[in-house]
C-alpha cells in the first residue's frame, strides 16, 4: 500500500515535477503541500508569488496546502522552529516520509537529511540525480508551463524575468547557466501542466530589482478565469457558485525579501 508522502513546494517547475513523478510511483501517495510564506508579503519565500496564486495552484493540484508562516529576514533558527512546528502537526497525521525537489545539490540534501532525522521523518528525493538539460525539455514536452519570476542578475541579464520557461528560453540561457536553474539563477512559477485539473490564469505585472535580484510579478487573471467558468457546463458553475457560498463541503503584492538559494527554499 502506497506511503502517505507530504511535498515542499515551491509552486516552481522542480517541485512540480516532483509531484509529477510522486503521482506515478507505486510507494508513495502525495497527500499533501508545504510551503514557506513570507509573512509580512503574504508571498512565497524566495520566489516572491502572490498567496493568492499558491492557494490556487493547491486547489486546481486536488491536494491540502500546509503554510510555515516567517517572518522577513527570517533567521533561521526561527525557520527551523516553525519548519518543526508544522512538521511536527503533519506528522501526527500519520504522515512520515517528505518529499523534496532537489535535483544535484549534495549540501542541500544533507541539509534536508539531518532536518528531518532530527524530526524522526524520511526525506525522500524523487527527482535527484536527473540530468537537467534532459529534465528541462521534458517538463515542456509533458506540457508543463511556467514563467521565470525571480532571476540572479549577476548571472543573467534582468529580460530574463517574465520569461516563459520554454525551447525559446532554452536556447537563449548562456551555456553556463543551469537548464533547471538549480543553483538559483532562476525560480519559476507552474501554472499549467499535467498535475493540474485546470490551469492557474495568470497575468505579468511589474518588473522590480531588489538588488541583485530581480522579480516580475505574477497576478490572478480572473477575466480569463471568468470566461473559463463561462464555458464550463451548467452543472459545474452552480456547483463552483455554490461552493463559494459555503453549500458545498468537498471544495477543495511586488515586496519579496532579496533572495538567496538558501539551504532553506524548496527547488524550482
Amino acid at each position: 500500500m502506497p506511503e502517505p508522502i507530504l511535498l515542499s513546494w515551491s509552486g516552481g517547475k522542480d517541485s512540480a515535477f516532483a509531484l509529477h513523478t510522486l503521482r506515478s510511483s507505486p510507494d508513495f501517495e502525495p497527500a499533501g503541500l508545504l510551503t514557506t510564506i513570507t509573512e509580512d508579503y503574504d508571498r512565497i519565500s524566495v520566489h516572491g508569488v502572490r498567496r493568492e496564486l499558491l492557494e490556487r495552484q493547491a486547489e486546481s493540484i486536488g491536494l491540502p496546502l500546509h503554510e510555515v508562516l516567517i517572518p522577513k529576514d527570517c533567521p533561521n533558527e526561527i525557520y527551523e522552529e516553525r519548519l518543526a512546528a508544522a512538521l511536527g502537526a503533519i506528522k501526527d497525521q500519520g504522515i512520515h516520509h517528505v518529499a523534496f525537489g532537489d535535483l544535484y545539490l549534495e549540501d542541500i540534501r544533507a541539509y534536508r537529511e539531518k532536518q528531518m532525522a532530527a524530526l524522526g521523518l524520511e526525506p525522500v528525493f524523487p527527482v535527484w540525480g536527473r540530468d537537467t538539460t534532459e529534465l528541462a525539455h521534458e517538463l515542456i514536452h509533458l506540457g508543463f508551463q511556467a514563467v521565470l519570476v525571480c532571476v540572479d542578475t549577476d548571472i543573467l541579464d534582468p529580460v530574463f524575468a517574465g520569461r516563459a520557461f520554454d525551447e525559446d528560453l532554452l536556447r537563449d540561457l548562456p551555456p553556463d547557466v543551469d537548464l533547471c536553474g538549480e543553483n538559483g539563477e532562476f525560480h519559476t512559477f507552474v501554472h499549467a501542466g499535467p498535475i493540474f485539473r485546470k490551469p492557474v490564469a495568470i497575468k505579468l505585472g511589474r518588473v522590480e530589482g531588489r538588488g541583485r535580484f530581480w522579480f516580475r510579478d505574477v497576478e490572478a487573471d480572473w477575466a480569463a478565469k471568468d470566461e473559463g467558468d463561462a464555458r464550463a457546463p451548467l452543472g459545474s458553475r452552480l456547483a463552483a457558485r455554490f461552493a463559494g457560498l459555503g453549500l458545498t463541503e468537498d471544495v477543495p503584492e511586488l515586496r519579496g525579501e532579496q533572495a538567496q538559494r538558501s539551504k532553506r527554499d524548496a527547488s524550482g
